[in-house]
């Protein structure tokens, strides 16, 4: 069970942005954000285009909607990436033939032969942290229990309405 704060902390403590998680992983998002986009530059990819290519490596081609899930995106945001992968040659689109409203996605040649230049990307991201390599898998767990934690206290479905 975790601690809850103590009597210690008063309110005010509480209220400071230096001490808001939230704010902190904020901060953290921002930085990787600005590191990615100087590392990704040279493949030719937005961070959110190298998530919907690291889905496809991994899993081969999939329905547009998995892509979604695990990446936890809507279409309105994905349909976008896709389109421009498409138009820069390293993703196809197509129409399931059993479901006409289902799009399927898949690497094209270009985009599966991307993936060898790719592979510096963590390496880098991983020496850029400081961390050590135990760090940096300790900091990945961690943040996949706040987020399980997270959904559990307020579902995704819940938080995308509000």
């Amino acid at each position: 069970m975790t601690e809850q704060p103590t009597a210690t902390h008063s309110d005010q403590d509480f209220l400071r942005l230096d001490g808001q998680i939230c704010f902190a992983l904020n901060a953290a998002s921002r930085a990787f954000g600005g590191l990615y986009r100087v590392v990704l530059k040279d493949l030719g990819l937005t961070y959110p285009q190298y998530l919907v290519m690291l889905v496809l490596w991994e899993h081969g081609e999939m329905p547009v909607k998995e892509i979604g899930q695990h990446l936890r995106l809507d279409s309105g945001t994905l349909s976008p990436l896709l389109k421009r992968l498409e138009a820069a040659g390293l993703v196809r689109r197509e129409r399931s033939t059993e479901d006409e409203r289902s799009v399927r996605a898949g690497l094209t040649e270009e985009g599966a032969a991307l993936r060898a230049r790719a592979v510096e990307v963590p390496r880098r991201i991983a020496a850029a942290t400081g961390f050590e390599l135990t760090e940096v898998v300790d900091l990945q767990a961690r943040l996949s229990r706040l987020t399980a934690a997270l959904d559990a206290a307020v579902p995704l479905e819940e938080a995308r309405e509000a």
